[in-house]
């Protein structure tokens, strides 16, 4: 299993090496796994973190998430499994996850405290709108949110989250569609409080 403190690793790989080859380097010796498998989250991991923390509304496990996916990856590298297209890959093991840990945490609960961590040293207006869009987001069905946040916070293409989420194109441009606009008919009141007061 490898170990994913790898931030301060060396940076033995080249930055111009593609996802592909360096996923291909997972199956190779040791040294040349580990350091393949550090750049790889190094490019990736604060992607799908946030997907995940989008996803479940939870910091502690969106992390514990971002190191199983990663370890999970690892696994399918050493096995050679053959992939096409890497991000995607990375997102439906984290997105495969996330519906497992779901399944199993049906009545989970997002500490309200959450709601602060990404609005640190922001305007108190700026500060209160990204509060009310965590809370928002929170309120969208479940797919929805999915499909809002692969564009919004991973920006994936169209095509691209139609791959990680098994729907056709159709299906995932409805659902942005519909999210975005129960997003803004949430909002709406906040919004017209605000331009009533500026």
């Amino acid at each position: 299993m490898p170990h994913l403190t790898m931030q301060r690793q060396s940076r033995s790989v080249s930055d111009d090496v593609t996802d592909l080859e360096l996923y291909g380097r997972l199956s190779g010796d040791e040294t040349e796994a580990q350091a393949a498998l550090a750049h790889l989250y190094r490019r990736y991991a604060q992607r799908i973190y946030t997907y995940c923390r989008k996803i479940l509304g939870d910091n502690m496990t969106a992390e514990d998430l971002l190191q199983e996916a990663f370890v999970k990856l690892f696994d399918s590298g050493k096995q050679g499994r053959p992939i096409e297209n890497f991000p995607a890959y990375l997102l439906t093991i984290a997105r495969n996850l996330c519906l497992s840990h779901r399944a199993r945490n049906t009545k989970a609960t997002v500490p309200v405290e959450d709601f602060h961590l990404t609005a640190r040293d922001v305007p108190y207006d700026q500060k209160e709108l990204l509060q009310l869009i965590h809370a928002a987001l929170e309120l969208l069905p479940e797919d929805y949110r999915e499909a809002f946040v692969l564009r919004e916070y991973n920006g994936l293409s169209y095509n691209e989250i139609a791959e990680v989420i098994g729907e056709s194109l159709d299906v995932v441009k409805v659902r942005i569609f519909r999210a975005k606009k129960k997003l803004r008919d949430v909002l709406a009141p906040y919004l017209n409080d605000l331009n009533d007061h500026a």
